[in-house]
């Protein structure tokens, strides 16, 4: 008969931002660790810079993700724009896509 490891759950890190925290680090991301269960990087890409904020939801054990980054949309094509964003959240499973034309993100 088989053993069922019971611990498992105490091999899982209590706060999985620890972990998001050593990440950045090892890649050299700005970062600051608002709270224990808020952190900011920010990351250099070859597009834009991006302006992550990662909170830990330790009551549902989930955690929520928001990336900024800065997008010049020209007004003649923000209608295109709206219209490739709606059809790329149709596809999505999980999350979405936004665009702030007050913030241009």
């Amino acid at each position: 008969m088989m053993d069922l490891d019971l611990d498992a759950e105490s091999d899982r890190p209590s706060n999985p931002l620890d972990l998001i925290e050593r990440l950045a680090a090892l890649n050299h991301w700005s970062f600051d660790r608002d709270s224990d269960d808020e952190l900011s990087v920010a990351v250099t890409g070859g597009w834009a810079d991006y302006h992550v904020a990662i909170t830990w939801l330790s009551e549902v054990e989930s955690i929520h993700v928001a990336c900024a980054f800065d997008l010049r949309v020209p007004d003649r094509r923000r209608t295109e724009v709206l219209n490739l964003v709606s059809l790329v959240n149709e596809q999505l499973w999980l999350g979405h896509f936004d665009l702030w034309s007050n913030e241009n993100v």
